[in-house]
């Protein structure tokens, strides 16, 4: 008896799990504003090219996506905000092979600045959001 109410509880918690995770996908947070200007410039010339759903680098677009930003939840567009200001202070985008052969697609520090700033301000937005 003891095991057919816990599997019951058990059950019930799952489903309504299931139910809170997939309402949060359909309905997600939108990003604290549309991105500035200044920042698409900046990832329009050196992200947008492997960042994006149309992108022939599987890898990159799996990774981040700039299109379906907008679409994440809450929790997924921390996460996605945390990842480009770490990459960014790491030095690791864009790829220095890449860059071999596009010297153009290079950030310079200020639109590394600028970029940092704009994803830890829309972390710290979602952050306060509830």
């Amino acid at each position: 008896m003891r095991t057919k109410t816990s599997l019951s509880l058990l059950f019930v918690a799952l489903f309504s799990l299931s139910l809170f995770a997939g309402e949060t996908e359909k309905n997600p947070v939108q990003p604290f504003g549309p991105m500035p200007d200044e920042v698409k410039a900046i990832v329009d010339k050196s992200c947008i090219g492997c960042h994006n759903t149309d992108s022939r680098n599987e890898d990159a677009k799996k990774e981040l996506d700039f299109k379906k930003l907008d679409t994440l939840s809450k929790v997924k567009m921390i996460g996605t905000y945390k990842e480009i200001s770490e990459t960014l202070e790491k030095n690791e985008m864009p790829p220095k092979k890449f860059l071999e052969k596009y010297p153009d697609k290079a950030l310079s520090d200020t639109e590394k600045k600028v970029l940092l700033n704009w994803a830890k301000k829309e972390t710290k937005a979602l952050v306060k959001a509830k």
